[in-house]
């Protein structure tokens, strides 16, 4: 499944969350036909992969950001850091 061609490259992280939420909503109620449930799981995982690349790309610009006693940025930490 494109992701251009279903627009999820254009939506932000809360909307593609949102648009998860709904398509797991929808599976979960076992009232969706067997093609269009094959249609709704391809964009789950479309649009999970699209939320996973937000998160990984907002991860990787806080471990480049780090305040210094002065309010500047002065190095940078793993996200995941206790420092």
């Amino acid at each position: 499944m494109d992701q251009t061609a279903n627009g999820i490259d254009t939506l932000t992280f809360e909307d593609a969350l949102r648009a998860l939420e709904d398509v797991v909503r929808r599976l979960e109620s076992g009232e969706v036909p067997l093609d269009q449930s094959i249609e709704l799981y391809e964009r789950g995982e479309a649009l999970r992969a699209h939320c996973q690349a937000r998160l990984d790309a907002a991860q990787a610009r806080i471990e480049k950001i780090v305040a210094g006693p002065d309010g500047r940025a002065s190095h940078a930490v793993p996200f995941d850091s206790n420092d």
